[in-house]
This record gives C-alpha cells, structure tokens and sequence, in this order.
C-alpha cells in the first residue's frame, strides 16, 4: 500500500504545472516552462520519498500545449535525459505515478471533434509516462464521460471508442466511478466487456451509490486489475465540513481514514488522497498507515 496526493505539493514553493497562453506560444517559451516543471517535479518526488508518500499524480500541465496542433517540439527527445532521470526515480523507490486529464476528455462524445482532442490528449499523457520508461502499472485514470439521456447507449460508445485506442493508452488507461452519471455497478459493467480496470473513488461512491457494500466493491474491482497493472488504485476523500457540500475536503479526518483503513482489510491498494491542504493531509495518513502491516516503506 501506497499513500499519496494530486499534483501540487504546498511545502516546497514551486509548481510542476506552470503554463501560459497560447497567444504567447514559442519553442523558446516552451523549453523554458518544461524545464522548471520537470525540475519542480523531481523536488516534490523527493520530497514526498522522504515522508515515505510514494503514490503521486503527476499534472496534466507539465508540458503545456503538448496535444495541441501549435505544437511541433519534440519535448520527449530534447528532455529525454531528465524523463528518464525522473523515471530512474520512481523505480528506485518504489512509487507509483497516476495522471489524470481533465474533464473536457469525453471518449463517449457525439461530437467528432471532441473525441479527436480526448484522443490526443490521452495520447499525450501515454507518451510522458513512456518517455520515463514507466511500466504499465503507472496510470491514466478517466471518467467514463456524458449520458447523453440514454446510458447504455453512451456506455455502447465509450466500451467502441476503447477497443479502438492506440496500445499505448489502452495499456494505462483505467475508468473511475464518477460523482453523479456512471457508479461502480456500471464501470464494472463496462470493464466486463472491455478488461478496462476500475479505479473505486470512495467519495463518488457515497454520492452516486451502487448499492453494494464497500467490501463487495473492493472485492470486484480487484478481479479487473491484471498483474501487469499492479494492485487496485483508490481514491479516498470525504465530505467538506459543509455536510450538503459536494466538495473534497480541506483536510483529512483521521478517525474516518481510519476507520476505512480497518473496514477495507485484507484488500490491498494504493490511495490518493482527494483532500484539499494536499501533502499534509497525505503525511497525516501515513502516520496512521504505518501501523497497517500492507503499508509500504522504502529504506533506500
């Protein structure tokens, strides 16, 4: 078990998701901003290595305009060194890397053009964990996309539109119960018929309900994770202090992590903390999890 946190560490004083705008493309301007998120990225890495959180969603911005057609830079040869460098990191220790694009990516669209970006833009993603030489247990994580007022239509769509994505997406791609359209009943519907594995967002499951205990959940989804995909990814969060709030919460409730810890055994997983104050909330949960005889330390 891996305990980590999405894409922004607060404690370091610098961004892996530095951008700017289109209307200010250059090559020049586009090295220059790779150059320091990669450079932030191995800080907050090593960072997070030496508070044993070794599970870290890497930002979707770290090359900026990368699936866009403006541009034509070949990012992946020019900071092939310092990819790799990162990659060396990662295996080194033992981490695990996610990503997870946004949510203007709707593989399910009706819209052609809309699938064609999602394409490209997953594409991308696949290629910056590629670039690091990182196995395929390091994943893209999805939502399955619109209803468009006829589910098992759209959920048709999404399982065609999978089967024909480039390996490399498809090797890392993985699905998330979402907070109002598709629960856990109906990923593991799709990933009957695609072998897509579920990533079980245990906050979206309390908003959009399934019907299934906690246990059963952990139970199915971890019959979609092959071997080569490495243990189940979780992401965990909880209300906002606002209790009609469908908001994440700022920071952790450790007697409630607790608690899902305790209930969640013998089942292992890595857990992302959805949980806005980020890295301290994630140390927090690692206090407690090095109690837990599956969580994961590094002594390297």
């Amino acid at each position: 078990m891996r305990i980590g946190y999405p894409c922004i560490n607060r404690s370091i004083g610098c961004k892996s998701s530095k951008t700017f705008r289109l209307n200010s493309y250059s090559e020049t301007r586009l090295r220059e901003i790779v150059n320091n998120n990669l450079k932030c990225l191995m800080k907050i890495l090593k960072y997070n290595k030496k508070n044993h959180m070794l599970f870290f969603r890497i930002t979707s911005d770290l090359v900026p305009f990368a699936s866009h057609p403006v541009c034509e830079f070949d990012w992946q040869g020019y900071f092939s060194n310092e990819f790799g460098s990162i990659g060396d990191y990662v295996r080194e220790n033992d981490m695990r890397i996610s990503m997870h694009p946004d949510q203007f990516n709707v593989l399910n669209s009706k819209r052609k053009d809309v699938v064609e970006n999602s394409v490209r833009e997953l594409i991308y993603h696949a290629e910056v964990l590629d670039t690091m030489g990182l196995d395929r247990t390091h994943k893209i994580q999805i939502h399955v996309g619109g209803m468009y007022r006829d589910k098992k239509g759209s959920m048709a769509r999404f399982q065609k539109r999978y089967k024909s994505l480039d390996i490399r997406i498809k090797k890392r791609l993985v699905i998330e119960n979402d907070h109002g359209m598709y629960n856990t009943s109906d990923c593991l519907d799709i990933s009957a018929k695609t072998g897509i594995p579920v990533l079980f967002d245990f906050f979206h499951e309390s908003l959009n309900p399934s019907g299934m205990s906690l246990k059963k959940s952990l139970k199915l989804i971890e019959g979609t994770w092959k071997r080569v995909d490495g243990i189940p990814m979780v992401d965990y969060s909880h209300h906002h202090s606002n209790p009609a709030s469908k908001k994440h919460a700022e920071t952790i409730k450790i007697r409630d992590f607790h608690k899902f810890l305790v209930y969640t055994r013998p089942y292992d997983m890595d857990i992302m903390l959805e949980i806005k104050d980020k890295e301290k909330s994630a140390i927090r949960a690692v206090e407690l999890a090095r109690k837990d005889s599956r969580f994961l330390i590094v002594h390297r």
